[in-house]
């Protein structure tokens, strides 16, 4: 049977430096320098080395030895005793090499060398995006052990097996198409026994064969947040003997889900209004080498803010976060990082890139599309080639994965006629109309046109979002200081747009999180786009957080804004509260001041006495409190300095 061992302890590093140095993976060499401006991050090539040994007992002659790797950014020649055995391009997802042929002899240590190239060229994507490449091997590397016939291992990064539930709204049996691929010479008289467990182990359906449909009688769906119900497909492959040779599994989930032009997105048959935010993989100090309690902690941020949806940005991200993605019912829109300018040499990295993202990712119920690129039009000349590379990607979708749809972010310069946008069944923009072009109101225009000239496109907004540091704050905000004060106007204002516009198929805020982008110099903090809800460090909630959160969650709650704006240089000011219930009770010094109904935005003018103010907003049971110093002078912290939001990465 397969076995499968861990490689990430133990490795030699020689980086940058020339130095060799011990580390773990998941590692990379740009934890602090891609995350401080200036734009000179270091790219090149660097090596991992590590000794390895098969389990006892290992025989080349009826067992092959494979190596995974989960993700090495952004090619990696691989080779295992001096043979150079594999080279892979592409940072963010899965490839195996077949080590079999070159092992040392028994009781002998094997060699394992890693180079890994995140240098600058033509032909690998991403080359020029808002986000930093990280190089390193940041992801698991394992060992496989399996018999010479066993479930295919080589293609893609495959997992072996492939499960299609056929469902349609109002049935209530779901068929589900369970496909495994044998690799070996023994394949052809060898039997695959496939069963399917629901969410408490119990077996509710078996069959045998390499692609068998199954009844599933009464089959619970998954619902999004609702109810992510998740079933389990097992195989197992058997010798003509009876021995049991390899087993693979998988969860999948029973849904069904369509889009409208008219009415946005549906679910299960019905309206699901999909709202929910984007996501960096990155962290403060640590790059892309995320452990499994940082994913956890990403989810769990996700899921308070009340998100139904996640944009997985810009290219494949971890199978733990996708799996916890399909735990939690969040909806995905997985892509690859095709974006911001077409290589002339860069066809075949985008198709390989596309083929292992829907190989590997196409069981998890949580993703329900495919993006095709990001921005493309910002820096492309040669359009005619990227208007034909688009139109491969997205036949590459159809082919590998008819039962999903395609889409694309489109830039905001990118005209609402302009070819690309028509490539993909669905479309998004990212714009950022009231940040960096002043007027909120230009959204409504922008879409208000969109759907009159085009009422059958599937129209959506992949990105919309501005930048904020918790220490800046203004009782005047303006667009471009980079206050928390004017992200929430912003983001109150996006809101309520939204729900004048309810057709748009999906939404996603523009971050979730802060990352790491180091040709950028913004907001006081080189290397940083602040456009998070979140800090980088996940340790501090921005108020635009609270006002998601009371617009999505409906677990009651009531926040104060502006508790980091604690000085406060006038002795009349407004105080803002969220909350999403009916009523609200300022209280300031232990006397209620005024108690308003409103619609999550409540508003209240106080007056500060000299000194310490202690402020509590009730509403019901609950309640919040804050603290705001009436001073003399005006508290030059808060202020931007040096550069606003006049400069970006482009």
């Amino acid at each position: 049977m397969r076995n499968c061992l861990d490689l990430d302890k133990g490795w030699q590093f020689t980086g940058p430096s020339g130095e060799t140095v011990q580390v773990d993976v998941p590692h990379t060499w740009n934890a602090e320098d891609g995350q401080d401006g200036g734009n000179d991050y270091w790219r090149g090539t660097c090596t991992y080395r590590r000794r390895f040994e098969v389990p006892d007992g290992f025989d080349a002659a009826t067992m092959e030895a494979w190596l995974e790797f989960r993700g090495v950014n952004a090619s990696a020649d691989v080779t295992v005793n001096g043979h150079l055995l594999a080279h892979h391009d592409g940072g963010y997802s899965t490839f195996r090499v077949d080590a079999t042929d070159v092992l040392a002899p028994a009781g002998t240590a094997d060699e394992l060398e890693v180079a890994v190239d995140n240098s600058i060229n033509d032909r690998v994507y991403p080359q020029k995006a808002d986000f930093t490449f990280y190089g390193g091997i940041y992801r698991d590397v394992k060992l496989i052990v399996v018999p010479k016939t066993h479930f295919e291992l080589g293609y893609a990064g495959t997992p072996g097996i492939h499960v299609v539930p056929e469902v349609h709204d109002g049935d209530r049996d779901a068929p589900v198409q369970v496909r495994t691929w044998v690799s070996g010479p023994d394949a052809g008289s060898c039997e695959t026994k496939v069963r399917i467990f629901d969410a408490d182990g119990a077996c509710v359906a078996s069959g045998t064969g390499t692609d068998v449909t199954l009844m599933l009688e009464g089959a619970h769906r998954w619902d999004g947040t609702h109810d992510p119900y998740l079933y389990r497909a097992e195989a197992v492959l058997v010798a003509a003997d009876g021995t049991q040779l390899d087993e693979v599994s998988t969860r999948f989930g029973v849904r069904s889900f369509s889009y409208d032009p008219k009415k946005g997105f549906f679910l299960n048959g019905r309206s699901y209004p999909l709202h929910g935010v984007s996501r960096h993989q990155d962290r403060k100090g640590i790059g892309n080498a995320l452990t499994p309690a940082m994913h956890e902690e990403d989810i769990e941020l996700i899921c308070e803010v009340g998100a139904n949806t996640v944009r997985l940005a810009h290219y494949q991200h971890d199978q733990h976060f996708y799996d916890l993605c399909d735990e939690r019912g969040l909806v995905v829109w997985a892509e690859i990082p095709y974006i911001s300018e077409h290589l002339a040499h860069g066809n075949g990295n985008a198709r390989s890139q596309m083929e292992e993202l829907i190989v590997q990712n196409a069981n998890h119920p949580s993703i329900v599309c495919w993006g095709l690129s990001n921005e493309i039009t910002i820096s492309t000349h040669d359009k005619k080639a990227m208007l034909e590379n688009h139109h491969a990607l997205n036949d590459l979708c159809h082919k590998l994965d008819p039962a999903r749809f395609t889409t694309l972010a489109c830039y905001a310069m990118c005209g609402p006629f302009n070819r690309t946008a028509f490539v993909s069944d669905v479309v998004s923009w990212n714009l950022y109309l009231g940040w960096y072009v002043p007027g909120l109101f230009l959204n409504d225009l922008w879409f208000g046109f969109f759907h009159l000239v085009h009422p059958k496109r599937t129209v959506g907004m992949s990105e919309y979002g501005c930048e904020a540091m918790p220490n800046l704050h203004s009782e005047h905000p303006r667009r471009g200081d980079h206050t928390e004060e004017y992200q929430c106007i912003y983001h109150e204002y996006m809101l309520r747009f939204f729900g004048r516009h309810p057709y748009l198929w999906a939404t996603h805020v523009w971050n979730m999180f802060d990352f790491a982008a180091d040709a950028r110099d913004q907001g006081g903090e080189p290397g940083m786009n602040h456009k998070g809800l979140v800090t980088f460090d996940r340790a501090t909630k921005k108020d635009a957080f609270y006002l998601y959160k009371c617009w999505w969650n409906p677990e009651p709650m009531v926040h104060i804004c502006s508790k980091r704006f604690r000085d406060r240089a006038q002795d009349k000011i407004r105080v803002k509260v969220y909350s999403n219930q009916p009523e609200v009770t300022l209280c300031v010094n232990g006397e209620a001041v005024a108690a308003k109904q409103a619609d999550k935005v409540f508003t209240f003018d106080i007056t500060l006495q000299p000194g310490r103010n202690l402020i509590a907003a009730k509403a019901g049971a609950l309640s919040d409190t804050a603290e705001f110093w009436r001073v003399r002078k005006e508290n030059g912290a808060y202020s931007l300095k040096g550069k606003g939001g006049g400069g970006n990465w482009t």
